[in-house]
């Protein structure tokens, strides 16, 4: 059986455009982000004003941490629990890009490749972009499962300085 329709592939290669995050780095944030992966680099605090990031700079994680929902959003987010589809989390694996017509009902995450260009600065505006890179339909002891490969870009300030690169592996099952 053939899950991923020509409408599911036409999609491939599909690039939204940037997306800005919710508000600019703030050092409580990037304070809280190196606490919790353990590491107390003096990078991450005033001790960097002198250095050569000429500041403190967030860990090398946190643009895709900059994505969540802003503090303003009072959404529900379980006001989907009367969609079929719904399972505790969004089918749009990016919100700014189109969702996939894939008849399968669960989302996994399948992992993440990062590559590193550069660190995000204390007060610098983070960017986001995505791309569908593939669709691959396996077959899985549980049944069929569709692969979806999505690039994610990440860059800071005006100039959209890269930060970092992502390929994302979800799992629809």
């Amino acid at each position: 059986m053939e899950l991923i329709s020509d409408a599911a592939r036409a999609l491939i290669g599909t690039r939204s455009d940037w997306a800005e995050a919710c508000h600019p780095v703030e050092a409580s944030e990037a304070r809280r982000f190196f606490q919790a992966i353990m590491d107390d680099s003096p990078r991450y605090r005033s001790e960097a004003a002198g250095s050569r990031y000429g500041g403190p700079v967030a860990p090398p994680g946190f643009p895709v941490h900059a994505f969540r929902r802003p503090a303003s959003d009072a959404t529900d987010p379980l006001e989907g629990r009367g969609d079929p589809e719904f399972d505790g989390s969004s089918r749009l694996l990016r919100h700014h890009l189109p969702r996939l017509p894939i008849a399968l009902e669960g989302v996994l995450n399948g992992g993440y490749e990062y590559e590193f260009f550069s660190y995000a600065r204390v007060g610098e505006r983070i960017f986001s972009r995505s791309t569908y890179r593939d669709l691959r339909q396996r077959e899985g002891r549980s049944g069929p499962m569709v692969l979806v490969i999505i690039e994610d870009e990440y860059a800071a300030g005006t100039e959209l300085r890269p930060l970092l690169r992502s390929i994302a592996t979800t799992i629809i099952r």
